[in-house]
């Protein structure tokens, strides 16, 4: 099993041994390599096939929805490929009919196995597997591991071997991680804003919904922007015409779902934009990691309201480090560390009213009762401020456990 991040760079590692093993003399499957979206199985069929330039004789055939079903069936039944890499629905059609013929199969890959549950993929993923001999060789490879993964895995694992892929940061060196206080103002203003400051080569542009990415494509093509879009409401077809646009630099700004982060290689991007914190965490660095790639310096943006100081604070958790701005005069400039109230030192205006109307008092009279009256008052405060910040610790712990949950 490995664990790794998609921006580690997993593709080569792990197809060079299994080509290696298929025997090209057999006309049978040997391998087959399940992906969770179209985008991924077509990244992983276009490495597969740089591999066998050198062996030719290898034959790969991509199984994935989106393309003419009939055509891909005629080609199974004239020759069954050595390597079949597709979606699992595409994949679990072509089992149940018998046009891919599961009997031979000795290798099998679930790739962004975390991605495959989230999208609901995992009981197709299971009856694939389940169809395939009991000598079969399984590999997983997971961003995360959530614990409704676990399940699968033990079905059909036995000990497995995990390997770690960590990189040496969670960001690269090469990425300048922004982040900016939106503060109730328009986010599609501050997105135009920050793509027209400068001369970015091509920006890529991150919002959570279809609606979102609609909203600021429309708004940005009004500017007069050459401006793509790409999200699952997106016909198949009409997403490899954009992505072809994309790699002739047709388009210097593309809006996209998180789809797009996991699913699609976007080449030469010097500026991300976070247009909204993705629900998942793991997506954050999903998203960062498509800019400051093979050492070229890129920059990520992430535009966040007073009301996610939670988000921000669990990113930092991760060791995800930001250096704040604000946009003035039309430049980014620095600005001030949001976490300055936590770090700021008490001052007198911390003690409340009532404790220094005591001391005040106190002073006036210079009644020695008064000196016992105020220490006892203080040590109360302390203590029902203690037991304020203990029960805000509990709550704030009690709603990130209901989140996670």
């Amino acid at each position: 099993m490995g664990k790794a991040r998609p921006v580690a760079g997993k593709l080569t590692p792990f197809l060079v041994p299994l080509l290696s093993m298929v025997d090209p003399t057999e006309d049978a499957t040997q391998v087959v390599i399940t992906a969770p979206s179209r985008e991924l199985a077509n990244q992983i069929y276009a490495v597969a096939q740089q591999l066998i330039q050198t062996e030719p004789a290898i034959r790969i055939n991509r199984l994935v929805g989106g393309m003419d079903k009939q055509k891909q069936i005629d080609k199974l039944q004239n020759h069954q490929p050595h390597v079949a890499i597709g979606t699992p629905g595409r994949i679990l059609d072509m089992i149940k009919s018998y046009d891919l013929v599961p009997s031979s199969v000795r290798h099998f890959v679930v790739d962004e196995a975390d991605m495959t549950l989230d999208m609901g993929f995992l009981e197709t993923v299971d009856a694939i597997a389940s169809s395939f001999p009991d000598h079969l060789q399984m590999a997983v490879f997971s961003a995360t591991i959530p614990q409704k993964l676990e399940p699968f895995l033990r079905k059909y694992m036995d000990n497995p071997t995990t390997i770690e892929l960590k990189p040496q940061s969670v960001i690269a060196d090469t990425v300048e991680n922004i982040l900016i206080a939106a503060k109730g103002r328009d986010k599609n203003e501050l997105i135009y804003q920050l793509v027209t400051m400068g001369h970015p080569f091509l920006v890529l542009i991150f919002a959570n919904t279809k609606t979102s990415v609609d909203a600021i494509h429309d708004f940005l093509k009004h500017q007069g922007l050459k401006v793509a879009k790409i999200h699952g409401g997106i016909q198949p077809r009409e997403r490899r015409r954009v992505m072809k646009d994309v790699a002739d630099l047709k388009y210097q700004y593309v809006v996209a779902t998180d789809l797009a982060a996991r699913g699609i290689d976007i080449k030469g991007v010097s500026m991300v934009i976070n247009a909204e914190i993705p629900r998942d965490n793991e997506f954050f660095i999903h998203r960062v990691g498509r800019t400051g790639r093979n050492g070229m310096a890129g920059t990520a943006v992430t535009l966040y309201e007073p009301g996610q100081e939670d988000q921000i604070a669990e990113l930092e958790h991760m060791g995800i480090k930001f250096a704040p701005k604000m946009i003035k005069n039309g430049e980014l400039v620095d600005t001030y560390d949001r976490n300055r109230r936590v770090h700021r030192k008490p001052k007198q205006e911390d003690t409340s009213l009532a404790i220094r109307g005591l001391v005040k008092k106190a002073k006036q009279k210079h009644m020695p009762n008064y000196r016992k009256k105020i220490r006892t008052a203080v040590l109360l405060e302390r203590k029902r401020n203690t037991k304020i910040a203990r029960r805000q610790a509990l709550l704030a712990e009690k709603r990130k456990n209901r989140k996670r949950g």
